[in-house]
């Protein structure tokens, strides 16, 4: 009899199976009516929170400036935001203004809209915030455009830009103008015509064209930022309100086609991309694993009716692990939702170890309900060892702060407990009731006996060369890296993703900010100064920063423009739309016109306007889609642009007591506080930069919050989350083992083989450069619960008597075991989503090392103990 170290125990489960065999059918029945009542429960509570925020303890120092950072100012969390580019400013503009009025009437999907560095205060005293360099350059432009412009505001059609240019023409014969000063116009609107009549969307600027320069790259960009109303029960919350927002794009129009890109990215398109990276391929993926899954159970078990009965096991035991993980914790978390694939992977190596062993027993005794109370006498104390020391290691991660992993434990350590319950009464019922066949020959492999005399032969130096190996390796622990950097374990492929490192790459859009409360505004005035003579500090931002300088010189100038465009600007009546010949009369008169000028000039200028004289007799010959399209093209932006010169013309002084109020409320809470944005100097997505940028913020300003801060200080609370619990386990299973095998030695025969294992894994990640991340990290507690499984095995079977090991029924049992979890886990190597990639590369290293451990060291080191082999 296998020695257990607790007779009772060992004979009281033994009973337990042996009832259950005796009365298998209501044992089963018993087990259907459970399992569908936790299947009803776990269907009708099952609840999964995407809120990545409560995966670390809100009581954190850190989540409480955070939380109250969101309190003040909650129109800034959970947010979409769309990043609109655009070929020509005015295209920019115009597309941010149309999407964010439209997105506003969507209020069933979207609870707030808002344009960061835009809407009516901005279009108005924007101006402002240029150098006065550039207002002087920009009002001087507009005073020279002023004939041209006014002409055009009294008729924004085709037909007005022709008279303009005809009006132009004019001043050259009573020398107002010349054909070089027109040369930038006709060269502008010739290149646009051209384009439309070859079939083209061309991009038409006037204000490139007024104000004579390129626009920067950011005044192609405009942003967008909703607050969508969230489904936290949807495992995408914002899905809805993303493709509301999509469709919304499309029906605008505001496509590559026409000149306009739209982006999606923050916090909400994150997450829920994130989903959508995982689950994609991961059908095939399922299917595949489950395959491979029955192949490798058919190797171990050879029948059908075993498989069968270790399935059905493995399902009952699930939904009573999700029934109790649900009424304990209420809601699955983005951590806690993966006790699935650790029950499976567990789950199924009780399963198949006292599957293994019925063989065995049935080979010895063909007598099925012999074998079946054999095989509970023999894994009796195994299994129960085994799933004692998976739970306690699984329960040291309830007094951790991280939230996520400790609900995880929670249920994990649970489904422990009760796969093996069901091991030890269901699954030898439902043998019983299948009745699978008898064994013709030994379960075992016996062709490893050679391997076995080798071990034995030369357990001293397997044991002293494994043991050297990872104690020289030990240095290597020294460079292990942890990956901190959520982004790293996103698909980049993914739009947010993807649109998010973009916006890093310029700290003025860059969203890995940190922000700082301040009581009152003079206070954070001064902290800001000093953040500012940071060399990590890219800028620190408070609301004193959209006080533009220099105002009364810039009013000046804009005061000297408005006198040039009294009236201009607004003319007491606007031309009706022109009929189609009337367009068609006045771009023959302009090409005339144009014509008559050139005519007889050599000049680049003169070449021009012949140029562009031929384009307008073409366009007037074309089809009526042409002009239509050309009209589009030139008298949109003009638009725009004419609004936008009214806008400017009317910029006031800006004070605090003028500022809107929703710039207002983004920058100074209710209660008085104030914010302070920090931005980084460098690559906000460099983990070196973000590191030294926390810690420099930090060093001034200790309670400051954000992105950078979460990030930096996430990875510190779990993997400090991970010391505590790894210590806390090595405590509990070397305290249950010591109970249970009441000899140190044998203690330590179980835990060396084990923290070799532990140990070879995190030096193979330094060798092959996979740093730990905070997806992989998962793979830990399956290495310690798998890892501790095996070796409680074969101390088991080595005090039981057993030496030639790899010849056994067990070795068969752990090999097969090992198989199954290593399917089930290394499938996820092959996910679209880098992260669960991650993990699955580190699930398979940790499972080949402790397979290695428990079946070609632990063997040799038992064997070095022979003189010291317990009385049986």
């Amino acid at each position: 009899m296998t020695d257990t170290g607790s007779p009772l125990l060992a004979a009281a489960i033994a009973r337990t199976v042996r009832a259950s065999t005796r009365f298998a059918w209501a044992v089963i029945a018993g087990y259907i009516v459970l399992a569908a009542l936790a299947a009803v429960y776990a269907a009708s509570h099952i609840a999964i929170t995407t809120d990545s925020s409560k995966l670390l303890s809100s009581s954190l120092p850190w989540r409480q400036q955070e939380i109250r950072l969101d309190a003040e100012f909650p129109q800034r969390t959970d947010l979409i935001t769309a990043v609109i580019d655009a070929t020509t400013p005015e295209a920019a503009e115009k597309a941010a203004s149309a999407l964010a009025n439209a997105l506003q009437q969507r209020p069933d999907l979207i609870r707030t809209v808002s344009r960061p560095g835009g809407g009516p205060f901005f279009a108005r005293e924007g101006v402002l915030f240029l150098s006065l360099d550039e207002v002087k350059s920009d009002t001087a432009q507009l005073i020279k455009a002023q004939p041209f412009l006014g002409t055009l505001a009294a008729d924004p059609t085709l037909r007005g830009i022709t008279g303009a240019i005809s009006q132009s023409v004019e001043g050259l014969r009573v020398g107002k103008t010349t054909l070089e000063n027109m040369k930038p116009a006709m060269t502008a609107i010739a290149d646009a015509i051209e384009a439309v009549l070859q079939g083209k969307s061309p991009a038409f600027s006037w204000r490139r064209l007024i104000t004579g320069r390129e626009p920067e790259p950011s005044e192609l960009r405009r942003f967008v930022n909703v607050q969508p109303a969230l489904d936290y029960g949807d495992l995408q919350p914002g899905g809805k309100a993303t493709k509301a927002i999509r469709a919304t794009v499309e029906a605008l129009g505001l496509t590559p086609a026409n000149g306009v890109r739209v982006r999606l990215t923050g916090s909400v398109p994150l997450a829920d991309e994130e989903f959508a990276t995982v689950a994609d391929g991961a059908a095939l993926n399922g299917l595949v694993t489950v395959l491979v899954v029955l192949f490798v159970l058919w190797l171990a078990l050879k029948q059908a009716r075993l498989i069968v009965a270790v399935l059905v096991n493995l399902v009952v035991g699930l939904l009573f692990t999700a029934a109790a993980g649900l009424w304990m914790v209420g809601a699955l978390n983005l951590i806690s939702v993966a006790f699935a694939v650790l029950f499976i992977g567990l789950g199924v190596d009780f399963g198949i170890q006292f599957s293994v062993r019925f063989r065995a027993e049935r080979y010895a005794d063909d007598d099925l309900a012999a074998a079946l109370q054999g095989t509970g006498r023999v894994v009796a104390g195994p299994l129960l060892l085994a799933a004692a020391s998976i739970a306690a290691a699984f329960y040291s991660f309830l007094p951790t702060a991280y939230v996520g992993l400790s609900e995880l434990g929670l249920i994990a350590g649970t489904g422990m407990i009760i796969a093996f319950a069901t091991t030890v009464t269901l699954l030898p019922a439902l043998i019983a009731t299948l009745r699978p066949a008898g064994e013709k020959a030994p379960v075992g492999f016996a062709a490893l006996a050679p391997v076995d005399r080798f071990l034995d032969r030369r357990r001293n130096w397997i044991v002293g060369a494994t043991l050297t190996a990872v104690v020289l390796g030990l240095p290597l622990l020294a460079y292990l890296r942890f990956d901190f950097n959520p982004l790293n374990l996103r698909s980049k492929h993914a739009e947010s993703v993807a649109t998010l490192l973009d916006l890093m790459r310029d700290p003025d859009t860059s969203p890995n900010t940190i922000d700082v409360l301040e009581s009152d505004l003079p206070r954070a005035a001064g902290l800001a100064e000093r953040l500012r003579a940071l060399p990590e500090v890219a800028h620190a931002r408070t609301i004193l920063d959209f006080i533009p300088k220099d105002q009364d010189e810039k009013l000046a100038l804009i005061d000297d423009a408005s006198f040039f465009f009294q009236n201009t600007m607004t003319p007491d009546q606007v031309k009706p739309p022109p009929a189609p010949v009337e367009t068609l009369n006045a771009l023959r008169k302009t090409a005339d016109d144009l014509s008559g000028a050139a005519a007889g000039v050599a000049s680049p200028a003169a070449a021009e306007a012949r140029r562009l004289a031929g384009l307008m007799t073409k366009l007037a010959n074309a089809p009526y889609p042409d002009r239509d399209k050309a009209e589009h093209v030139l008298v949109a932006p003009l638009v725009t642009t004419l609004d936008q010169v009214r806008d400017l013309l009317a910029a006031a002084p800006v004070g605090l007591d003028t500022l809107p109020a929703d710039l207002t409320s983004a920058w100074i809470a209710p209660d008085g506080a104030v914010r302070i944005e920090v931005a980084p100097r460098g690559d906000g997505n460099d983990n070196a930069v973000l590191g030294r940028f926390v810690r420099a913020v930090r060093a001034v300003a200790p309670q400051a919050t954000g992105t950078p801060i979460f990030v930096v200080e996430a990875a510190a609370t779990i993997v400090r989350a991970f010391l505590q619990a790894a210590l806390w386990s090595l405590l509990s299973i070397t305290l249950i083992l010591f109970i249970v095998l009441r000899r140190w030695t044998d203690v330590l025969l179980t835990l060396v083989p084990l923290m070799v294992a532990i140990v070879a894994t995190l030096e193979i990640c330094v060798a092959t450069g996979m740093p730990l991340n905070f997806a992989n990290i998962i793979a830990l507690p399956l290495l310690l619960g798998v890892g501790v499984a095996f070796k409680i095995y074969y101390v088991m079977a080595w005090r039981a008597g057993e030496t030639n090991f790899l010849q056994s029924p067990l070795t068969r049992a752990v090999l097969f075991s090992a198989c199954t979890t290593a399917t089930a886990f290394g499938s996820l190597w092959f996910s679209h989503h880098p992260g669960t990639s991650s993990m699955g590369r580190l699930m398979a290293l940790a499972l080949v090392t402790t397979l290695a451990a428990a079946v070609l060291f632990q063997p040799a080191l038992l064997a070095t103990q022979r003189k010291t082999h317990p009385d049986r």
